[in-house]
């Protein structure tokens, strides 16, 4: 067996959540086409120099592009899916490993985040699809603030896109796709609240599912799987703010 055929081996023991090109063909199956999704977090092409702290990390796609655009220092954080989704760590391990990747691991939990846990404070924190599957958000945010340096990329679930005020969606068992583990749907003035509360300043956001992709999802939803999966008042939102200064 060729060292590449073992690679592929070992790639198809792994449950992949992140789609992860590990170069010379092999890519991983992921169920999420991850790759699509950088673009719409609003970053610079170049990293370059800066610390960059991914949390919920899993699989490692976002730590390890950041890496590939030059970031000086990158440290990916997870604890729920390395010891209780799929095969755990078993695919960041892989790919760390097969890409030659300088990221630093760090096994620790959102509401447990500190300077101390995670290595100090980072330029650039990436905190992706994760706020929704916390019970307690504002208290994730506070922590999240505190390894923050400079600038927050945050991106998350919303629910009830059609209120003006501040409100959220709660969802106390399945609600949401069929997952105990999602919490929470905020509006986008809620979200925004939320993270000037926790400490940040100049919460703004970079993308929302536009209108038209989320009626063709509530549609879709219903027409091709028989029940509501999406309704029009879900979408998807990527934030920035900047660490509010003392």
């Amino acid at each position: 067996m060729s060292d590449l055929d073992g690679l592929r081996a070992e790639v198809s023991e792994v449950v992949w959540w992140h789609t992860i090109d590990l170069g010379n063909g092999i890519v991983t199956p992921g169920r999420d086409e991850t790759p699509l999704r950088w673009p719409l977090l609003g970053l610079p092409e170049s990293l370059t120099g800066l610390s960059v702290l991914d949390i919920g990390a899993w699989d490692g796609f976002y730590s390890f592009e950041a890496e590939r655009r030059g970031a000086a220092r990158v440290v990916a954080a997870d604890e729920y899916a390395w010891k209780h989704l799929g095969t755990g760590k078993k695919g960041f391990d892989l790919a760390h490993r097969t890409l030659g990747s300088k990221v630093e691991a760090r096994e620790v939990d959102v509401t447990d985040l500190s300077p101390d846990k995670v290595g100090g404070t980072f330029d650039l924190v990436l905190f992706l699809g994760v706020l929704y599957h916390l019970r307690d958000p504002i208290t994730a945010l506070e922590r999240v603030a505190s390894v923050t340096g400079d600038q927050l990329v945050l991106e998350t679930h919303v629910d009830v896109l059609r209120e003006r005020r501040p409100a959220a969606a709660f969802y106390p068992t399945t609600e949401l796709y069929g997952d105990a583990t999602n919490w929470w749907g905020p509006n986008v003035p809620a979200l925004l609240g939320m993270l000037r509360i926790a400490g940040f300043d100049d919460p703004h956001v970079v993308h929302l599912t536009p209108r038209h992709k989320r009626l063709s999802h509530a549609l879709g939803s219903r027409m091709f799987k028989g029940r509501a999966r999406h309704e029009y008042s879900h979408g998807r939102v990527v934030v920035h703010a900047r660490r509010r200064r003392a």
